[in-house]
């Protein structure tokens, strides 16, 4: 599971690829045993095409869940993988194919989801941007801001707003956060406000709808080795990447993914809401 240090120099083009990383990350393709966590539940995953996604919807399946990803169209290559790890588990996969930073497409894809699964349970909002800048605050535009606030922020609020109307007493909402909310990069500026956004958003979120029955938690990762790094960090930077956690090394997607399984099942947090999980390699999330 563990990753010897250093990565070996690569780049990529955002989003990104699977195929082309090296190492390919683990998403517990061999590793992950499910234990009936998640037996009849439908559960959507936005980003579930690769990184954590996939590795979230690989593990839910093996825990007994329906599971529908939503991914931009050019991520078809990796969607259509993941979907056949759902499928080799048992497990019914609808794939959503459209970008979020769209209003129109954001609401709709809960919707979707609910009727392609015959109901919806579970709601990941994972998808996320994030591109590294090499100069100042002051070379932001306005156009770079959007990406990164439409995909990590605003999606999460258009896609949570239109499950709740499928979501009941009994759902889970998690959603992704990241050590940047806690430890920014001066160079994740953006990226890293969105991250202590959601930690707010999570939080507030829990206080509304514990009433509802429904479950509100986040996940933070640390420095995971997904698509999203070499197709948005500078190349020198990939082989350190992770090195500075305690553990000494990035994590896996497969790593992560037990958290969301804790979070989403009734069965171990019942009675966890407002929590944000840190699964960091050993960096604080306070």
């Amino acid at each position: 599971m563990s990753q010897n240090q250093p990565f070996p120099p690569q780049q990529q083009n955002p989003p990104g690829s699977t195929d082309q990383m090296i190492p390919t990350p683990d998403h517990g393709e061999a590793s992950y045993v499910g234990s009936e966590k998640l037996v009849g539940y439908k559960a959507l995953v936005t980003g579930g095409d690769s990184g954590i996604g996939r590795a979230v919807a690989i593990a839910f399946a093996r825990e007994g869940a329906d599971v529908a990803i939503s991914h931009l169209p050019e991520e078809e290559k990796d969607a259509r993988t993941t979907a056949e790890w759902v499928r080799k588990a048992g497990r019914k996969c609808t794939l959503l194919p459209g970008d979020l930073r769209d209003e129109a497409t954001a609401r709709g894809v809960a919707h979707r989801a609910a009727g392609e699964l015959g109901g919806l349970d579970v709601l990941v909002n994972n998808a996320g941007y994030q591109m590294a800048r090499r100069g100042s605050v002051e070379d932001i535009t306005t156009d770079e801001l959007d990406r990164v606030l439409k995909t990590n922020l605003y999606a999460l609020f258009w896609v949570t707003q239109s499950a709740l109307s499928h979501l009941g007493e009994g759902a889970a909402v998690i959603n992704n956060s990241s050590i940047q909310a806690y430890q920014p990069s001066t160079s994740l500026l953006d990226y890293a406000a969105t991250k202590a956004a959601i930690n707010n958003v999570t939080v507030n979120l829990a206080a509304e709808l514990g009433p509802r029955g429904i479950r509100v938690n986040a996940v933070a990762p640390g420095p995971i080795w997904t698509p999203l790094q070499p197709a948005t960090q500078p190349e020198e930077k990939i082989a350190s990447f992770g090195s500075d956690t305690p553990l000494g090394r990035a994590g896996q997607p497969a790593e992560v993914a037990p958290a969301f399984v804790f979070l989403a099942s009734p069965v171990t947090a019942s009675y966890v809401s407002g929590t944000v999980l840190g699964v960091t390699g050993g960096k604080p999330v306070f």
